[in-house]
């Protein structure tokens, strides 16, 4: 039969005296040889299927108690001597080993499959531990900053959205203003084009006028007007319109209408009343002579009479009232002309 295997040697430290040894490959000088023998099932009882075990001299039987305790006292004597060596302590953990019995065959059987080994921190050192926590406090500061950059990036978009809101409030709040503006010049230029066309018509309105009245004299001056105050009038003021001519100047009718009145009035030396068809009476006074009749119908521009300095006056002119529906008080004739077309 096939002699047994020899066993792996127990790890060691560099540390460790290689005085003794406890694993198999060495011996003691106190120990004689080995020898081989092979247990059967009376005289042993295997621990995982059939194992060929050595015998030892002394009665001492290689297993796995006597691997084991070389394993711990190697690993006793790595810890010695790691204190020794003045680094800190660091956690050992090892994994389970497989009994002597295990690794040893008396036949070609594959043996069967160790359970994975737990991982082991053996070996770790303090700088190995300094280092996993400078990298979790790296992936901390990491994070930190990524939340940070998360939260500026929230704070600018906000104060970008206000910005552009403001921006857009401003440009809205400009376009109503310009819309307003352009408003405003709109109604002034359409109010200025009304009054525009408006001129133009009352401009129009008036050439028509014109050509239905005419100024009762030619070859005058305006020495008086409405309104006027002076003691030299009776009431007070001047009532009418006061055309100075050379006596004899001919006199005219302003509007077609019917003569109502035609004779001596006092103060008014010789006075004409022409009534127009919508009632208003054109008093025509100081005359020097008359030349139409009551009841007489006259068209515009028709001789009526002659600038005379009959009644009380101070030199020869025309004195012209004007009384809207006969009115007992008259208007300022010099409106009322110019309301007609012609200026006097």
């Amino acid at each position: 039969m096939a002699s047994n295997r020899p066993a792996p040697e127990a790890p060691s430290l560099p540390s460790q005296r290689p005085s003794e040894t406890f694993a198999y490959g060495g011996q003691r000088v106190d120990e004689g040889p080995w020898e081989e023998w092979n247990p059967t099932a009376d005289s042993l009882r295997p621990v995982r299927g059939r194992h060929r075990v050595a015998k030892q001299r002394g009665g001492l039987a290689r297993s796995s108690t006597v691997l084991g305790v070389g394993v711990i006292a190697a690993v006793g004597a790595g810890g010695m001597a790691s204190a020794n060596t003045g680094k800190p302590p660091v956690s050992i953990s090892l994994p389970d080993l497989p009994s002597v019995g295990s690794l040893i065959s008396d036949d070609d059987e594959v043996p069967q499959e160790a359970a994975p080994a737990t991982l082991s921190t053996f070996g770790t050192t303090a700088d190995d531990t300094a280092q996993g926590t400078a990298d979790a406090g790296e992936a901390l500061r990491t994070r930190i900053m990524a939340q940070a950059e998360s939260q500026q990036t929230q704070v600018d978009t906000k104060a970008l959205a206000a910005v552009e809101a403001a921006a857009a409030k401003a440009e809205a709040d400009a376009a109503a203003q310009a819309e307003q503006e352009a408003e405003a010049k709109a109604a002034a230029a359409k109010k200025k084009a009304e009054e525009q066309a408006a001129k133009v018509a009352e401009a129009a309105r008036l050439a028509e006028l014109a050509k239905q009245y005419t100024l009762p004299t030619s070859s005058y001056t305006i020495t008086s007007t409405f309104g006027q105050a002076g003691s030299m009038w009776s009431s007070g003021y001047h009532t009418g319109l006061d055309f100075a001519a050379p006596t004899g100047t001919l006199i005219k009718a302003v509007h077609s209408g019917t003569i109502t009145e035609a004779g001596w009035a006092g103060s008014y030396g010789y006075r004409t009343i022409l009534t127009l068809d919508d009632g208003t009476e054109l008093w025509f006074c100081h005359q020097s002579s008359i030349s139409v009749s009551v009841g007489q119908k006259v068209g515009t521009g028709d001789v009526i009479g002659r600038v005379g300095a009959t009644g009380n006056v101070t030199g020869p002119h025309l004195h012209l009232e004007v009384h809207p529906g006969g009115a007992a008080t008259g208007i300022d004739p010099m409106a009322w002309l110019r309301d007609k077309g012609l200026t006097p």
